[in-house]
């Protein structure tokens, strides 16, 4: 069989033509040897513990049982399940849907979303950041800080659910344009009508991605992907001039600047000279007060984009009137050429002076006279229109509110707010409580470093946070907040000790990292993402190695194996030999014979 490596990269080079059709796609399905690696990249999330309608999970694990799945898929006789559909809660109190797919399905569409990404990855616009290797919020963050300056207006984007409103018709034909194979494409069609499964009954998918799917967020990227080239193209006929005109003033008073510069360089008296100096540096310092440029000039327009999955921003320096015409012409693309919808009243027109959200920040364009001095000497205007990422108070407080770490109430009809303890986590150790309350501040603050004001905020947030755990560990030893800190204080420091599994003395700091707003290139180096990538990195199939020794890693009987899978081996406990074996080696998986195999599913059965 062919090298899954070899298979991927040329798939990618032909990805650089973008008049190159696929064909036999299909046949890539053939290859065990992609199954082995999907089996590699997926077989540790915890999730895969969790059966799906067929009942089976990554559990028992065998090369004869990806055998099997080749099969059906060269037959074509293979069906993926419906989806299991379970509900979970959101931050705001409301619940999503999530869908859980059968492990053969889940094996299937990796290979799927190898293939796909190996084709389409390269061709994708740099203005999409959603669901890509080496993008993020913070990439799309990023080039909003840099491309946006001088932004009028901003369109914030808002598709009514697009997961769920992907038109399959219009999906396939997308596909059809770059991959001429009907098999491929019928497994593909397969897995968007597979519908789901809830409380027994099975639900059809006229529309929408697969439920819980592996090869969703691509084939999301593929169908917004029409969207991204539309907006270059308009942008392209949008955009006119090469720069702002200056306003009047500020060029009357440059000429006359200009005028005495000239007539300093023909002055031959000292004292004149001098005088002609002081004159030019008062002009200079009062053109610091002036707008250069004019704030609606009909001769420079300029049209910028950004899309994280289906959350998109439009910056436009332009006229209200034309941030209509944009927004009424996007609206019309997606409702003619994508089938979607946008939402007409979350689809917002702003001034760049009001906040727009985007991503968890608020962004707005700042409109600042102040100036500085540069190494040189000379004065600028540096922060004109530059872009400025903010975090809200409401942002904060529902995070907050999604911790249960802060009390609202209201004091002379206003609002208070008090740190509360979370009475659900009284059961665990302190050194535990402490670490939960940690990750949830240290995650906090590495998604919002690059706000401009997270110094202040995140203080605020770290003052709820440090008074919400001491309350906690009030409410556990029935104690004061005070006699929480005498215990635990030293120094400035909230210092828990504790002894970890080896029975060695270790203590739990409270965060005292601070709050400074980082620069990007804090965070990313200059090749933070790669903008076309032509090669393909896969992991090494140790699993399957280690089942193609048929030596069972419990007994050391020789033949066929299945794989042992546990959902988390911190919870393990050396009570059985299998156990002992796992935490021996600090594996979550173990390599067994159907003996033992037989033995250790009995165990569970009792």
């Amino acid at each position: 069989m062919r090298d899954p490596v070899q298979v991927l990269n040329a798939l990618c080079e032909h990805s650089k033509d973008s008049g190159y059709r696929y064909q036999r796609l299909y046949r890539i399905l053939f290859n065990e040897e992609m199954f082995f690696i999907a089996y590699q990249r997926k077989y540790a999330n915890q999730g895969n513990m969790t059966p799906g309608t067929d009942g089976r999970t990554v559990d028992r694990m065998s090369i004869h049982r990806i055998q099997k799945l080749v099969a059906s898929l060269r037959d074509e006789s293979y069906q993926p399940h419906p989806a299991r559909r379970v509900y979970i809660p959101k931050k705001n109190g409301t619940k999503r849907p999530l869908g859980i797919p059968s492990f053969e399905d889940k094996l299937v569409q990796e290979v799927v979303h190898m293939i796909l990404k190996a084709i389409y990855e390269g061709q994708f616009e740099d203005t999409s950041h959603g669901f890509r290797p080496n993008r993020s919020c913070h990439t799309a963050l990023r080039d909003i800080k840099v491309t946006f300056k001088g932004t009028r207006w901003f369109i914030e984007g808002d598709i009514k659910g697009f997961f769920d409103n992907i038109n399959h018709n219009v999906m396939i034909d997308i596909l059809r344009e770059r991959i001429s194979d009907d098999r491929f494409l019928r497994l593909i069609r397969k897995f968007l009508n597979a519908g789901y499964m809830e409380n027994w009954t099975y639900n059809n998918t006229y529309s929408g991605t697969p439920q819980g799917g592996i090869i969703s967020p691509i084939l999301a990227n593929i169908y917004l992907d029409k969207f991204d080239k539309y907006v270059k193209q308009y942008a392209e006929s949008f955009n006119k001039g090469k720069s702002r005109r200056l306003t009047t003033e500020y060029q009357r008073n440059r000429n006359q600047r200009n005028a005495l510069r000239w007539k300093l360089e023909a002055e031959t008296d000292e004292n004149s000279k001098a005088e002609l100096k002081l004159k030019m540096a008062e002009m200079r310092t009062e053109m610091l007060d002036i707008p250069a440029t004019r704030d609606m000039d009909d001769t420079f327009k300029r049209l910028k984009y950004i899309r994280y999955a289906d959350d998109f921003l439009i910056g436009v320096i332009g006229s209200k009137g034309e941030c209509e015409k944009i927004k009424a012409d996007i609206t019309t693309f997606m409702s003619e050429k994508l089938k979607l919808e946008m939402s007409e009243e979350k689809t917002l027109i702003t001034s760049a002076q009001e906040p727009a959200k985007f991503l968890g920040y608020e962004i707005t364009a700042r409109r600042s006279m102040d100036h500085t001095r540069t190494r040189c000497g000379l004065q600028r205007r540096p922060w004109s229109g530059t872009i400025v990422l903010n975090l809200s108070y409401e942002t904060v407080l529902k995070r907050l509110q999604s911790y249960n770490a802060v009390l609202i109430t209201q004091v002379d009809r206003k609002q208070t707010l008090k740190p509360s303890s979370r009475k659900y986590m009284v059961n665990r150790q302190d050194a535990d409580i402490m670490a939960q309350y940690n990750l949830e501040l240290r995650g906090f603050y590495n998604y919002y470093s690059i706000a401009d004001n997270i110094g202040y905020r995140g203080w605020k947030f770290n003052y709820f946070m440090k008074y919400s755990m001491l309350k906690t560990l009030g409410r556990k030893h029935k104690r004061t907040v005070g006699q929480i800190l005498e215990k635990y204080r030293d120094g400035t420091d909230v210092v828990i000790p504790y002894r970890d599994n080896k029975g060695n003395a270790k203590q739990r700091v409270w965060y005292n990292g601070g709050f400074r707003c980082k620069r990007f290139k804090d965070i990313y180096e200059d090749n933070y993402y790669d903008k076309a990538p032509n090669t393909m990195y896969l992991p090494a199939p140790t699993l399957v190695e280690r089942l193609r020794e048929r030596k069972c890693e419990l007994c050391g009987v020789m033949g066929d194996l299945v794989m042992h899978h546990v959902r988390n081996i911190n919870q393990l406990k050396a009570d059985t030999k299998w156990n002992a074996v796992m935490i021996k080696r600090h594996r979550k998986t173990l390599a067994v014979c159907q003996g033992c195999d037989a033995l250790i599913h009995k165990s569970y059965d009792k």
